[in-house]
C-alpha cells in the first residue's frame, strides 16, 4: 500500500527535560482514500461512525493543555481515524476486542454491523500503519529515558455517555473522568496526581470502568519500571455534543485539569 495522504502521526517536541508524552491516539478522522476503498460502508453510515468511535477534540484538549504548563509535554498524535488501524490494540492473539471484530484492523461497527469484508487480510494495514506507528512510540519512550531517566505515558481519551453495543465492559460506571491503570505501569501516585488533578473540576473521578488499562509500548511492557502510563477517558457530555458534535467550555476546564496532573508528575 503506498504511503500517500497526510502522515500516519505526529510527534511534537516538548521540553528537553519532560518526561511526559501525551499520547492522541483515536482524535482523528482522516481515512486514506485506498483504505476507504476497503469498507464496505456507505459516506453517510460511515461519517455516522466516526461520530460515534473517534474522540472528538481530545487532540485539541491535549494541545491546549500542554500550552499551559511551564514544562511542556511531548505529544503524540494519531492523524488518521482508528478505522484505519487502531494503534493501541494488540496484533495478535492477546487482544480481547477480536471478539467482537474491533481488533488492530477492525472489521465491526460499534453496533456490530460490518466495516470491512471478515476475510479481509489485516496484514497490509498493520505493515503500513499500525507497526510505523508503534515503532515510532518505542522510539519517543526511549528517547524520554535517555534524556531523562523516566517516561510518563498519559493517553488521552473520551467515550460516550451512553455505551455502545461493541463495548465489552459497558454496564459498569461511567463517571466524567476514568482512570484506566495498569498494575505494573501506573504507581500511585500517579493515580493519586491524576485524582487531584481531575477531581479539582468534575464531580467524580472512577477508576478502570468502563475502560481499563494503558498504552505501553511492547519492548517495555510489563518489564520496565521506568515506563509509567495511564489511561484518562473522559465522558463526552463533560465537553462536547455527543455524537461528534462541536466542544463546549467543559474543554477548557478539563485541559486545565489535565495540565495540572502534567505540573505533578514532571516534579
Amino acid at each position: 500500500m503506498p504511503p500517500t495522504g497526510p502522515p500516519s502521526f505526529e510527534l511534537l517536541p516538548g521540553a528537553p527535560n519532560s518526561p511526559v508524552i501525551l499520547h492522541v491516539p483515536h482524535a482523528a478522522r482522516e481515512i486514506p482514500a485506498q483504505v476507504r476503498q476497503g469498507i464496505v460502508l456507505d459516506d453517510t453510515a460511515l461519517e455516522r461512525e466516526l461520530d460515534h468511535i473517534t474522540d472528538s477534540h481530545t487532540a485539541r484538549l491535549a494541545e491546549d493543555a500542554a500550552r499551559r504548563t511551564a514544562l511542556t509535554p511531548w505529544r503524540f498524535v494519531n492523524r488518521l481515524s482508528r478505522l484505519v488501524v487502531d494503534p493501541e490494540r494488540f496484533p495478535d492473539e492477546r487482544e480481547e476486542m477480536r471478539a467482537v471484530g474491533m481488533g488492530a484492523v477492525y472489521t465491526r461497527t460499534t453496533h456490530g454491523e460490518p466495516l470491512r469484508p471478515v476475510q479481509t487480510d489485516p496484514e497490509p494495514l498493520l505493515a503500513r500503519y499500525f507497526r510505523p506507528y508503534a515503532q515510532a512510540m518505542t522510539d519517543a519512550v526511549a528517547d524520554r529515558l535517555a534524556a531523562v531517566g523516566r517516561a510518563v505515558v498519559v493517553d488521552v481519551h473520551s467515550y460516550p455517555t451512553e455505551p455502545l453495543p461493541y463495548e465489552l465492559h459497558g454496564t459498569g460506571p461511567r463517571p466524567p473522568v476514568c482512570l484506566g491503570t495498569d498494575p505494573f505501569h501506573t504507581p500511585p501516585e500517579l493515580l493519586a496526581a491524576a485524582r487531584e488533578a481531575f477531581g479539582a473540576v468534575v464531580e467524580e473521578t472512577g477508576l478502570d470502568s468502563p475502560f481499563s488499562g494503558t498504552y505501553v509500548p511492547l519492548e517495555y511492557y510489563g518489564t520496565d519500571p521506568r515506563v509509567s502510563a495511564l489511561m484518562v477517558e473522559i465522558r463526552r457530555d463533560t465537553y462536547m455534543t455527543e455524537p461528534g458534535g462541536p466542544a463546549g467550555p467543559g474543554l477548557t476546564r478539563l485541559a486545565s485539569a489535565l495540565a495540572s496532573l502534567v505540573t505533578a508528575v514532571t516534579g
